[in-house]
């Protein structure tokens, strides 16, 4: 019987160096894809929609945004988003941190155990952008789950990394009362935003 493998493409927004009360939220999305779902053709449209757009245009990073959200909103994966406020740790430390959002981790990733424990093998990507992170993921799978393996995939090699970093945008900007001017720019209010954009992508949430 062929194995059942599942990959997880894990992206984060926020960082662990010193509190600003101005973002203090850290995410970290995870986009799970059944392997044995073949989405090579999504992936090829992904790519010949966006052939023609190689600048940073506004416009052109409208389209871009726009190209990988339809991408996001067709292809059959399910993601799960773990979120910690620092400003909610009694210490602004760099270690309260890590604890707080490897329990969050942990977490998130119990209420959907059955899921993710149902198949033979488990293959983790990421950048190591943040070694902080990378080593709570080592620790928190490889406890967690058997048969983990972690691949360093660099940043925008696969479209599901990408998925992941839009779903981590996506996220916060859902938590925000005000828009900056270029999420202003791009999406004209809050509520047009999860009107459009969040209400079908939290559809693929766990």
């Amino acid at each position: 019987m062929k194995n059942k493998v599942l990959s997880v493409f894990v992206d984060e927004s926020g960082d662990f160096g010193q509190y600003n009360p101005s973002s203090p939220n850290y995410y970290v999305a995870m986009v799970l894809h059944n392997q044995e779902v073949d989405i090579e053709r999504n992936i090829s449209a992904l790519e010949k929609q966006i052939s023609n757009y190689k600048n940073d245009l506004r416009e052109n990073r409208r389209a871009l945004f726009n190209a990988l959200y339809h991408f996001t909103r067709m292809v059959d994966i399910k993601y799960i988003c773990s979120s910690i406020d620092q400003g909610e740790c009694k210490e602004k430390t760099k270690l309260a941190y890590i604890e707080k959002l490897t329990k969050e981790i942990i977490s998130s990733l119990r209420e959907n155990y059955e899921n993710i424990a149902a198949f033979d093998s488990i293959i983790v990507y990421y950048d190591y952008g943040q070694i902080e992170l990378t080593q709570i993921l080592l620790s928190v799978f490889n406890t967690m789950f058997s048969n983990v393996e972690f691949r360093k995939i660099e940043t925008n090699q696969y479209k599901l990394s990408q998925v992941a970093d839009l779903i981590c945008t996506v996220e916060a900007i859902a938590q925000k009362t005000v828009l900056t001017k270029s999420e202003s720019e791009f999406f004209h209010s809050k509520s047009d935003f999860k009107k459009n954009i969040y209400k079908n992508i939290v559809k693929k949430r766990l």
